[in-house]
Order: C-alpha cells, then sequence, then structure tokens
C-alpha cells in the first residue's frame, strides 16, 4: 500500500515474555493491550483477533537491531513469531527497525513520575506505540 492512509494498524513489540500492541489510524498511535505470552499458536491467535476486531489490515512488527543495526538472535525469534503471524493474518505485516523505543518508553514514563510497578504494566504498549510512530513518519503522504 502505497500513499494516503492505511486504515487501522496494529503495531506490536515482540517480547519474550509480553507483547505490547498499539493502534493506529492516519497519524494517531495509541497504546491498546500487553498481552502476556503463553506459546506461539495461542499468541498469534491472539493478535490476529484483535486486528480483526479492530479491523486493521496492516500489522507493524518492532525489528530488534543491535546499535549498530545489524541482526542479533532477538531478530531471528522475531523472524520465526512473524512467520508464524503471516500464515494466520491475511493482510499486510511489516517490519520496522525498533532500536531504542522501549528505552524512549522507559525514559518518558520515568519523567512522567510513573511508578515502577505501573511502568511494567504499559512499557510494552508504549514501545508498541513508538514502533508505530517510526512506520507512519516513514510512510509516504
Amino acid at each position: 500500500m502505497t500513499g494516503g492512509s492505511a486504515g487501522t494498524v496494529l503495531a506490536l513489540d515482540v517480547g519474550s515474555h509480553r507483547i505490547g500492541v498499539a493502534i493506529g489510524e492516519g497519524t494517531f498511535a495509541l497504546p491498546l493491550v500487553t498481552h502476556t505470552r503463553t506459546n506461539v499458536r495461542d499468541d498469534v491467535d491472539a493478535i490476529v483477533a484483535l486486528a480483526r476486531e479492530r479491523g486493521a489490515r496492516i500489522i507493524v512488527v518492532g525489528d530488534p537491531l543491535t546499535l549498530a543495526g545489524e541482526r542479533a538472535l532477538a531478530s531471528e525469534q522475531i523472524d520465526a513469531f512473524v512467520a508464524h503471524l503471516t500464515r494466520a493474518f491475511d493482510g499486510t505485516i511489516e517490519r520496522v527497525d525498533e532500536r531504542l523505543t522501549t528505552a524512549a518508553a522507559q525514559k518518558t514514563l520515568i519523567e512522567a513520575d510513573v511508578s515502577r510497578a505501573k511502568r511494567r504494566k504499559v512499557i510494552d504498549q508504549l514501545a508498541a506505540v513508538g514502533i508505530l510512530e517510526t512506520w507512519q513518519a516513514r510512510r509516504p503522504r
């Protein structure tokens, strides 16, 4: 899809224990939910169900590159997750460099004086917002 509005988009910050989910339409990006991981099949089913429920036709997945921009072990794990997601989701899946999105989210929450316990509940969602904002900024208008 090139130019114009992409409609509703989900963004994922996929971690080993949680998946942060953000939702966006146009230039808006908002935290949505944190999914606690169980197994790949159930995780993918939950994300696909959420995409269908929200009418999302695009899912953007954060690509965990090293600071030098190289692929690492975490990238290979995301490759496997995206392969499962591709088989289950009938829309478009795109990858976006997610370097420093979690660090930026953490800094924002600390500056807002959010407690450690509350930060843990929303950090993955805010990282997903950062991933979505990066994707939105790179799309042609």
